[in-house]
């Protein structure tokens, strides 16, 4: 059975040695011990969420404090290929479902697009607070999950700006369901070197627009499609990921 996990303060968990002892303060040893209702003897994972976890054993659980013992120590490695959502904001709650599902299946990073057809609008303040809003919730999914590292989120971008950072991208693909190509038929053809990037972009539930498909296309992107069925703007994304990390063979 996979052990519970909960984040560490990194200084503390990158220094941590075999045998010795971390404490877990403030919200995340109130959420081991008075949710999780984890207790002495038992064992869990300490995470820094740069890839360091620590195998321990509970010494002692107070809401405000959980001590642990750590028993192991390991490294994840960063996958060779890195993996990019690029998420049109979409209404609802849409946009964050197919954030959440991507950290879960292992996503790299993810990227706020303020599409043309966006009904919901991150400007001045609320992109501060909608970007922060992601960072909590792709921290709770690798939480969930049990990742040791958790995704980036970057800064929103328009349709303009988006183009400009497809340019340092080696792999973009914009899914959409009048492509001629399969993901997996593009994956076949393409020369994809495992240290370089892919990104997935997806549209709102508007589309892209042809406008947008066109300055897409002129960094790169290629048009690529999941199947006959047109997926959601929470499903399309998640889908394809899963879809990449079996190509990649990181399934």
């Amino acid at each position: 059975m996979t052990n519970q996990a909960f984040f560490g303060d990194p200084a503390d968990v990158q220094t941590a040695a075999v045998g010795g002892s971390l404490t877990l303060r403030g919200p995340e040893a109130h959420h081991a011990a008075a949710v999780k209702r984890v207790r002495p003897g038992e064992e869990i994972d300490v995470l820094d969420g740069e890839g360091h976890r620590l195998s321990c054993t509970v010494v002692e659980a107070t809401h405000g404090a959980v001590v642990v013992t750590v028993d192991r120590l390991s490294f994840d490695s960063p996958p060779a290929m890195r993996l990019v959502l690029v998420q049109a904001l979409a209404k609802g709650d849409r946009a964050e479902l197919a954030v959440e599902a991507a950290t879960e299946l292992g996503v790299d990073a993810v990227l706020p697009w303020q599409a043309d057809r966006s009904i919901v609008r991150w400007r001045a303040e609320k992109a501060i607070k909608g970007r922060a809003k992601w960072e909590s919730l792709v921290r709770a999914a690798s939480k969930q999950s049990r990742r040791a590292r958790v995704p980036e989120v970057l800064d929103v971008l328009d349709t303009k700006g988006l183009g400009h950072w497809l340019g340092g991208v080696q792999h973009p693909v914009v899914l959409h369901e009048e492509a001629s190509e399969s993901l997996a038929e593009y994956w076949g053809r393409s020369t994809l070197a495992m240290s370089e990037t892919l990104a997935v972009i997806v549209g709102p539930e508007g589309g892209i627009s042809p406008e947008e498909l066109g300055v897409l296309a002129n960094a790169g992107a290629v048009p690529a499609q999941l199947g006959t069925n047109v997926l959601r703007a929470s499903t399309a994304g998640p889908a394809a990921i899963a879809v990449l990390n079996h190509l990649a063979g990181r399934w």
